[in-house]
């Protein structure tokens, strides 16, 4: 897992395939904070990734190790459940 204290505000989260994901809205403890905007489907709220995901910070980039569509499955609610599992 990469540095969590080097990521900062407004920067570009990609997936491992380069695949822009979202933005940074914050870091939460151990897991990033999207903006709003990027939230997906339902972007009433805001989403996370966990840190653990994180391989590296690089310029203005938040790299996951994950590629763009599989990343997206692992998007987290605030209170930590998958997004998959959310029963609209």
């Amino acid at each position: 897992m990469a540095d969590l204290n080097l990521i900062k505000e407004h920067m570009e989260i990609i997936g491992a395939d380069g695949v822009h994901i979202g933005t940074v809205d914050h870091v939460e403890g151990d897991r990033i904070k999207m903006t709003r905007a990027d939230s997906g489907s339902h972007g009433d709220h805001h989403h996370y990734f966990s840190g653990g995901l994180v391989t590296a910070v690089e310029g203005n980039q938040v790299r996951l190790s994950a590629a763009g569509s599989a990343a997206l499955l692992l998007e987290e609610e605030e209170g930590g459940e998958p997004l998959t599992d959310r029963h609209d």
